[in-house]
């Protein structure tokens, strides 16, 4: 197996709260923690954790709270955003100098310098980019993939880049009448996404991963878009048409399997992903989306509060999230103090690291390299 190249390992933060961790690179190196999106796993970052450990640095990347064998609450507001990023700051003290996971060992005091980096994709982004907005005292640095810095919106929705209103709302407004936003697909209460998507997990896993990357041919709704230039309306007319299901229709409905194998997605990494969410089902992935509404109203009094540690954005050109998000990225530094512009990776699509693995790493590492 793959893990077998990195470090497992168990980082205990307290209260029964246990993060299964793979890690590479010098024990004493600048930590990068590394937080995955949905429907994924540490296993997102298998190509990041070498090349960064050939670096330096001291790269972990862990399973995220309702994923692979870590912490799985079953209350669906223990996935609320501050919940996510105490998991990443707790880890962070766990690992540091000083920390019981740390290379000094207890009593061992660290200091400003034993901040961390931190890196996320998809969920992970809006995870990394809170965790470094509120706790600059523990993260020095901070990288988004897919999704921008989104600050009290967390998902960066077209026409409400910053989260001036609720997200429920506003995916109402996207989706239009008679359909779902797919994240509101995700959060409805009858719980229809875990249904469709456990129903036939390795296929619909499968679909999830080639429809939403470049593999593919452009959907209809994209021919002759200029996909740089998309403006808002624009990018709400392509949601409509790709990530908003119709009453009474599956997200599956609206996505395809690959004919042949790709060149970024092997069957072992398949087999990998479905064995993880054939153990543990996905309630803890669609949790995430379940509290967005009340992570936005518990990030009230955040309103206004700029983001101040150094900051990159990387996209897909054929990523529809950096499509919809255009506005939150080219606006960042209305919100973010030391924002280090957007990269975006050419014929790529959703999973960044993925699907551009070198690319991505020369991104992170040039980027690093500077702070």
């Amino acid at each position: 197996m793959l893990e077998r190249q990195f470090e497992s390992g168990t980082v205990d933060t307290g209260g029964g709260r246990r993060f299964h961790t793979e890690s590479a690179g010098p024990p004493d190196g600048p930590l990068v923690l590394l937080c995955h999106g949905f429907p994924e796993s540490w296993y997102s970052w298998r190509h990041q954790l070498p090349a960064l450990a050939g670096a330096g640095y001291r790269a972990v990347a862990m399973d995220m709270r309702g994923y692979g064998r870590s912490y799985a609450p079953a209350d669906v507001s223990s996935y609320r955003i501050d919940r996510l990023v105490g998991d990443c700051v707790a880890v962070v003290d766990a690992l540091s100098p000083g920390g019981p996971g740390g290379p000094g060992g207890p009593g061992v005091t660290g200091g400003p310098g034993d901040r961390a980096l931190i890196v996320g994709h998809d969920w992970g982004a809006p995870v990394a980019w809170t965790a470094a907005w509120l706790h600059p005292d523990r993260f020095r640095g901070v990288v988004g993939l897919s999704v921008p810095f989104g600050a009290r919106g967390l998902l960066a929705l077209p026409g409400d880049p910053f989260g001036a209103r609720r997200p429920s709302a506003v995916q109402r407004e996207v989706a239009g009448e008679g359909r779902l936003f797919y994240q509101e697909h995700f959060h409805h209460p009858d719980r229809r996404a875990e249904r469709e998507a456990e129903a036939g997990l390795r296929d619909w896993l499968a679909a999830a991963l080639y429809s939403f990357s470049a593999s593919p041919p452009l959907p209809e709704a994209l021919a002759g878009v200029d996909l740089s230039t998309l403006e808002t309306k624009a990018a709400i007319d392509v949601l409509r048409a790709t990530m908003c299901v119709p009453e009474g229709a599956r997200l599956r409905d609206l996505m395809s399997l690959p004919e042949g194998p790709l060149s970024w997605l092997t069957d072992e990494d398949l087999d990998f992903y479905a064995a993880e969410f054939a153990r543990t089902g996905l309630t803890g992935g669609f949790n995430y989306y379940r509290c967005v509404d009340e992570s936005w109203e518990h990030l009230a009094d955040q309103a206004g509060r700029p983001l101040t540690v150094p900051a990159l954005h990387i996209g897909g050109d054929r990523d529809l999230v950096t499509m919809w998000s255009r506005e939150a990225a080219e606006r960042a530094p209305e919100v973010a103090t030391d924002h280090r512009g957007t990269v975006v990776l050419r014929d790529c699509g959703h999973w960044i690291q993925q699907e551009r693995p070198s690319e991505t790493n020369d991104v992170l590492l040039d980027f690093f390299s500077d702070l």
